[in-house]
């Protein structure tokens, strides 16, 4: 791995850090607003008081944390290529461009002694898994992975109940902020209870502590972090748009990895912008919290 100076120098002196996927920067965000949204997310660490470690692959090498002309060459190459933890061996062997997904970017943060780790929603268990046993590696991953990976929940375009059933099984801890209903991603809840609650920063930055204590640590945590009630989709729309975008995958035969661009990409159009907005605005939320409670943790 290379690890960026600025990255590497305040992990050196524990000062805070905070781990960026690069998959919403090639994939889930339009060319060429996805740059300067790359940078603004990166600046709401920097507003934190952390150092953002945004994480991809060039040329097959894994960096940790993105230069500007780096940032700009995954947020503008059309090959970049969706890479998960199964595909990085392979994507280095081949020198490709790669944009970590969440699970990626939770493991290479890991190796490189990160602990705080923003994203927008994880991935999870699909609506039709009973019969296509589609799972996000991103669940497998923190179960085994010492990040608190900071999301609004999952994507709403997937089996919620199922995949906080899938987490308590794997021994995902799930912690809301400031709220006790589990979000839904585009919206402030998903209909789902959360059991634990952190007030602040400071707790979430004890629990990390108290893992440790408690030798947990190797098991991920997730923070859900709701989108503002100013930012969140019309319920009505997100849901006409939902089974709209399902009913056209499935059409199309649309599966696998595939199908969550497939469907944001679906809803982008659909909601003619707004869930754009929506997903850039709990982003920023996400990596902001996420400053707060690595600097919190740090201290």
């Amino acid at each position: 791995m290379l690890i960026h100076p600025e990255v590497s120098a305040a992990l050196a002196e524990r000062r805070p850090v905070v781990a960026l996927e690069s998959t919403i920067i090639s994939h889930g965000l339009p060319r060429p607003d996805n740059l300067r949204i790359a940078r603004e997310i990166e600046d709401a660490v920097r507003g934190a008081g952390a150092v953002p470690a945004t994480i991809g692959v060039l040329d097959g090498q894994p960096r940790i944390g993105l230069d500007d002309a780096a940032l700009a060459r995954v947020a503008s190459d059309p090959a970049a290529t969706k890479v998960s933890v199964r595909d990085l061996a392979v994507a280095a062997a081949y020198g490709v461009v790669g944009a970590t997904t969440v699970a990626a970017t939770a493991h290479l943060a890991a190796r490189a002694g990160i602990r705080v780790f923003a994203t927008g929603g994880l991935g999870g268990v699909h609506r039709d898994a009973r019969e296509t046993w589609d799972e996000s590696a991103d669940l497998t991953t923190l179960s085994r992975t010492p990040v608190l990976a900071v999301c609004s929940g999952v994507k709403s375009i997937l089996d919620v109940q199922a995949t906080l059933e899938r987490l308590e099984t794997l021994n995902v801890g799930v912690v809301g902020y400031r709220t006790d209903r589990f979000p839904g991603f585009y919206l402030r809840e998903s209909g789902h209870p959360v059991h634990w609650v952190a007030p602040d920063p400071q707790y979430v930055a004890a629990i990390l502590r108290a893992q440790e204590a408690m030798g947990t640590a190797f098991y991920g945590l997730v923070l859900a972090n709701p989108i503002d009630a100013a930012d969140e989709l019309d319920r009505d729309l997100h849901d006409r748009t939902l089974a709209g975008g399902l009913a056209a995958a499935h059409q199309a035969g649309v599966r696998g990895k595939d199908i969550t661009p497939f469907l944001l990409d679906f809803f982008h159009r659909e909601t003619h912008g707004a869930s754009l907005t929506a997903n850039v605005a709990l982003v920023r939320a996400n990596a902001r919290l996420a400053g707060e409670v690595a600097a919190a943790y740090c201290a």
